[in-house]
């Protein structure tokens, strides 16, 4: 197990090299069991999993060269998807405030940060997990050309530990195909420090499980999920939920090794609307559902009745939807996302995925 003081940097004879470049995909994740509340510094309230996805990520360049005068400052200019967004520059300097301690050699560099998403950004799909885990890895990648010493698995966990002080959910993006974040007493090595990989032999049905996202609404969410993770602080329902999430990771854990495929539907769908219950009891309250989702919701359920299908489906802080469904139910399911739910997306828009491995150096 690594600590907080295992992450700070030391190095104070190094040899800082003139200029470099480092390319890592990072994937964006799903939650099985929600991280809803935290205190800080991005500490969770409660322990969470989730799905490690293939086909949404983002793709981040880091070009660094030393400073050619000396200072604190930190100095980086951000390229999303080719257009120069100032309006990004906040987040990531208050990322670099953050994790300074850990990285101190961040001030000696000027830095174009180039980036990209495979997915529409800030819609419900977790943009900032992979965004600011690719980040981090790219920072690794520049610590790692510092000291050749550091080994691979410290690499990637201190990685997921750096990238949490951006995001919550981004300490979930480094490994997978199931990675849990916050310390549980019946998953071995979790931490509320850094996303592990599911300690446990995943059930065979779980294997390449399927993940379709329908794009109900690609525009930005009108909350913040900073601003929902605050409202948990003196929200009525906040204890019970936490125990309530820690409670249904030790049964989630049982599920994924066991194959219960009733469970696991039964345990990812209350926990999906138990999310957006906190949002609509918060103070003040908010709904991002749109009504598009709801009715994809009740169709689901409708499918699943008829066909004894295995189909459920997830959401995030978004009105998006995550259809889950084993590969062996993919042809039906396909057909029946084009029959039948393609008609609620925005621009019959929908992306096919899967769970994944992790992210990777390019």
């Amino acid at each position: 197990m690594f600590t907080e003081n295992n992450f700070i940097f030391k190095g104070s004879e190094i040899k800082i090299p003139e200029k470099g470049i480092c390319n890592w995909k990072s994937p964006s994740n799903i939650a099985l069991v929600k991280y809803w509340g935290k205190s800080e510094p991005q500490i969770p309230k409660n322990t969470s999993i989730s799905f490690t996805l293939n086909n949404c990520h983002t793709i981040t360049t880091l070009k660094y060269s030393k400073k050619e005068v000396a200072s604190n400052d930190f100095s980086l200019k951000v390229i999303f998807e080719g257009l120069i967004k100032e309006d990004f520059k906040p987040k990531i300097v208050k990322f670099f405030e953050r994790i300074e301690k850990y990285v101190a050699f961040i001030t000696l560099f000027d830095f174009v940060i180039k980036t990209e998403n495979s997915f529409p950004h800030s819609s419900g799909i977790a943009s900032s997990a992979s965004g600011l885990s690719a980040l981090a890895l790219c920072l690794m990648s520049i610590e790692k050309e510092l000291k050749p010493e550091i080994t691979q698995e410290y690499l990637l966990k201190k990685a997921s530990f750096l990238a949490r002080l951006g995001s919550g959910s981004a300490a979930r993006s480094i490994d997978g195909p199931l990675v849990v974040w916050g310390n549980h007493s019946k998953i071995n090595n979790s931490s509320d420090l850094y996303g592990t990989s599911f300690p446990y032999k995943i059930h065979p049905i779980f294997e390449n499980y399927q993940d379709t996202i329908l794009l109900v609404d690609k525009g930005k969410k009108q909350v913040s999920s900073t601003i929902g993770h605050n409202l948990m602080h003196n929200h009525s329902f906040a204890q019970q939920r936490f125990d309530q999430a820690n409670e249904n990771i030790s049964k989630l854990s049982e599920v994924l090794q066991n194959g219960d495929l009733k469970a696991f539907i039964n345990l990812v769908e209350s926990e999906a609307l138990a999310l957006h219950a906190m949002m609509m009891t918060s103070n003040p309250y908010f709904i991002l559902m749109k009504p598009n989702t709801l009715k994809i919701i009740e169709k689901i359920w409708k499918f699943r009745r008829e066909y004894n299908s295995n189909i459920c489906f997830t959401l995030d802080a978004g009105a998006n939807i995550h259809i889950l469904f084993p590969e062996k139910e993919k042809e039906k399911v396909n057909l029946f996302i084009g029959d039948q739910l393609i008609q609620y997306c925005q621009d019959n828009q929908y992306i096919q995925d899967q769970t994944g491995t992790g992210a990777n150096q390019l």
